[in-house]
């Protein structure tokens, strides 16, 4: 076998594979008697047929695109032993020859994992931020348990809309002096200050009272989701109709005893404070174990093909759609409802699909280097994680992975982790 290579753009190679005659003739004939144990042919038990009835059954193409079917894999694997190539994008195929009594002539064109050069990953120094609690943030955690017992009440008579306010509103928009779509709505709920409705908007009422009619002027954003209200002024004539105030209960024992296991606000204070630490050191230790991972990464020196980035946006982008079709929402909704479309969602995840893709190269590259290898309790202790997660099995899981055929990104993924684990794990202390 002959084994050719041409470089073209973004770091693309073009293997030109020959394969003698012989070789070839040998596929043929196997792939006859494939085809034959696969076929009806009338007259004949299956793979007795001969194969020039074969031949003549299913036409002379069929058979040699059998035949290079059988061969070619096993040719193209060893082209890739032959210029040292590891693959990160599947071959695309063209035959030049594929004649019986010829050499087979084809051309596969790849992308190689590119060369990866480490810099340093073990040792490296990145400071560990102290785990601060505040009175202040304490404080405000104990207000959320005051938020979650309040009740809504009315205000007095006569009382205007003040800011943090839930109203009721009735409103009718105009452009241009003529009411248009989805610019009308009666007793709609709308907290003052939350920025659901247009900038401005909320700020306008603020004043008003119960019954008050009052024209809010403001200005469509540039990037409007309608096409024909962006940029465009408009009016809406508001009519306020109810509003109604937050009342808290006290921060004191009582409220204490009705939220928590404790008798006293001391108690769920020191609670609190004792579980905002403990998180807080949590949030320190994983910011540090990021912070070296991302410096290991800096550290590398590799040119990324762009298929790869391409690649992962476009894994990304699947996952996405997944979970949003998991919580009920279709993928083209979502475009429409986010006012953006494929492209532009791709160039926002270019970013991070690059220093993703470049983090994975430095992992494998660590693991080659340090000969850190998957064992099958890592792969164990990985589907029994998964499955907790899903309320499954860790058969169900094992099946579902095999089905999918994902056994190899499984290794990989643990490979990484077990990586990253090392990198932590030699952190300068």
């Amino acid at each position: 076998m002959k084994v050719t290579a041409e470089h073209g753009e973004n770091q693309q190679v073009t293997l030109t594979i020959e394969v003698e005659a012989a070789e070839l003739g040998k596929a043929v004939e196997r792939a006859a008697k494939q085809l034959a144990g696969r076929v009806n042919i009338p007259g004949f038990r299956r793979g007795k047929a001969p194969r020039k009835i074969v031949e003549r059954h299913v036409g002379r193409d069929a058979l040699m695109q059998e035949a290079f079917d059988l061969i070619a894999p096993k040719a193209f694997g060893e082209a890739l032993d032959d210029q040292k190539i590891e693959p990160v994008t599947r071959p695309d195929i063209d035959i030049i020859t594929l004649e019986e009594g010829k050499d087979l002539v084809f051309k596969a064109a790849v992308t190689p994992r590119p060369e990866v050069h480490l810099g340093e990953y073990k040792g490296i120094s990145v400071p560990k931020e102290e785990a601060k609690v505040t009175d202040e943030e304490v404080e405000q955690r104990l207000k959320t348990f005051q938020d979650r017992q309040s009740t809504m009440v009315d205000v007095p008579e006569g009382a205007a809309v003040e800011n943090g306010d839930f109203t009721t509103l009735d409103f009718k928009g105009l452009v241009d002096g003529k009411p248009f779509e989805g610019g009308e709505g009666k007793d709609y709920p709308l907290q003052i200050g939350s920025g659901s409705f247009i900038p401005g908007f909320e700020d306008q009422l603020v004043g008003a009272r119960v019954g008050e009619e009052r024209d809010v002027s403001v200005t469509f954003p540039e990037d409007y989701h309608t096409a024909a209200l962006a940029g465009k002024p408009a009016v809406f004539k508001c009519t306020v109709r109810s509003i109604k105030r937050k009342e808290l209960p006290a921060l004191d024992d009582a409220l204490a005893k009705k939220v928590s296991k404790f008798g006293t606000l001391d108690e769920l204070r020191a609670d609190v404070r004792k579980n905002m630490e403990e998180a807080a050191e949590r949030k320190a230790e994983n910011d540090q174990k990021t912070a070296a991972i991302d410096k290991a990464t800096e550290n590398v020196t590799v040119d990324i093909p762009p298929v790869m980035v391409e690649n992962r946006v476009s894994s990304m982008i699947q996952e996405m759609a997944m979970r949003l079709e998991q919580q009920g929402m279709k993928f083209e909704r979502y475009l429409q409802y986010a006012n953006t479309d494929i492209q532009k969602l791709r160039e926002q995840y270019r970013e991070a699909a690059e220093k993703n893709v470049r983090t994975d190269l430095m992992l494998e590259e660590v693991a080659k280097a340090e000969n850190i290898k998957v064992e099958a309790a890592d792969l164990d202790a990985e589907v029994a994680g998964m499955a907790a997660a899903y309320g499954a099995t860790p058969h169900q899981v094992q099946k579902i992975i095999k089905e999918q055929g994902r056994v190899g990104d499984l290794a990989a993924t643990v490979l990484r982790k077990k990586t990253a684990q090392f990198i932590i794990d030699n952190i300068a202390k």
